[in-house]
């Protein structure tokens, strides 16, 4: 009978939702005021998702590396590394902020996109651990940390956008730097051993794999979940602009989208368990053209809060609903090849999204 005081499962996933947290927090924050940031300092005004753009691209090229690389040096070493990018594209971006350099924000956004990468993986090293009952509350409740994000990223753009007046932004990058050193920090405590040679070799290849039919609607639930997502959110802040809101709305409206992307976390994993995770990706579905609905009718404050809310719930029960899916299609020697190359399709998707959405 196994001891559940010295097991360390719970205690990692708790970890791991704190960081989550924080990492949620700090991309909160850059996706409030990147795209500003950007048209305000840009030249050709189309380009000011650009920098937002580029983030994403570095998280898809990193992808598969992060993957393999935490196969070999084990999660806790894995996540540490990935977060020293973070810090050099955080003060990088904030140096470039302050001195209008729309070249040099692009740079810093695409070093922040690199601990992206690695923090994506918070979910299934949380899973990875658990038992097969509790995995898909486990990916859940890591994902659930975003709900202290929903209000911390926000609240902190607001009150750290004039932290270096009259340059406006530039404070935002710098409260990202504290974010991460608290993650580094809280990472050590995270008690995931590295995978065992014998659970590194072999397995199916990923052709054999990747045409399950399980594995197909996984993918694509991610896929096409986090790629409307960030198309819709990205440009958000700018039509927000546009339409005459002021940033305090943008803030806010930003904020009750995460915390719509989050929040359901708490309560996710049970609907899988009870009406499976097909029946909460078809649900998630219904959800984003209910977003749309709402968004095409009008540019009222209070359709731009309702649009992302739904955008956040139907993000959340399609990539919670698709995780949970993919976790059922590989053994632990297949592991990271294929969370490697589920994340590098998903932020392909989203790269794309990211980058047409400025236009």
């Amino acid at each position: 009978m196994t001891d559940t005081r010295r097991d360390p499962t719970r205690k990692n996933v708790l970890m791991l939702a704190i960081c989550q947290a924080l990492a949620m927090s700090g991309s909160s924050l850059v996706m409030t005021v990147s795209a500003l940031a950007g048209y305000m300092i840009a030249e050709d005004k189309s380009l000011a998702t650009l920098p937002m753009a580029c983030q994403f691209l570095a998280t898809m090229l990193s992808t598969i590396p992060a993957s393999l690389l935490m196969r070999r040096v084990g999660p806790r070493a894995g996540f540490t590394f990935g977060q020293l990018f973070g810090l050099a594209g955080a003060a990088v971006s904030s140096f470039a902020v302050f001195h209008g350099n729309f070249e040099l924000l692009i740079f810093g956004a695409f070093l922040l996109g690199i601990p992206n990468a690695f923090w994506q993986y918070y979910r299934f090293a949380a899973a990875d651990t658990a038992s097969e009952a509790f995995r898909a509350r486990a990916i859940s409740y890591v994902l659930a940390g975003g709900v202290i994000a929903a209000v911390v990223g926000p609240e902190l753009s607001k009150l750290s956008v004039d932290f270096f007046a009259p340059v406006r932004f530039a404070g935002g990058y710098a409260a990202v730097v504290f974010l991460i050193l608290l993650a580094v920090v809280l990472l050590q405590f995270i008690d995931i051993p590295k995978p065992s040679r014998e659970d590194s070799r072999g397995g199916r290849p990923l052709s054999e794999i990747a045409r399950q039919p399980a594995f197909v609607v996984a993918v694509l639930a991610a896929m096409l979940g986090y790629g409307v997502m960030n198309l819709v959110m990205t440009a958000t802040p700018l039509a927000m602009a546009a339409c005459s809101h002021g940033f305090e709305d943008t803030a806010f409206v930003i904020e009750w989208h995460i915390l719509g992307m989050f929040a359901p976390s708490f309560f996710t994993g049970h609907l899988i368990k009870r009406f499976g995770a097909l029946n909460i990706i078809t649900t998630g579905i219904v959800i984003m053209f209910a977003c749309l609905a709402v968004h095409l009718s009008g540019i009222g404050l209070w359709q731009f809060w309702a649009g992302l809310v739904l955008l956040g719930v139907g993000w959340n029960f399609m990539f919670v609903g698709g995780t949970t899916l993919l976790t059922e299609t590989y053994t632990p020697a297949e592991r990271a090849k294929v969370q490697a190359l589920n994340d590098f399709l998903v932020f392909s998707t989203v790269s794309i999204a990211v980058f047409s959405s400025g236009a």
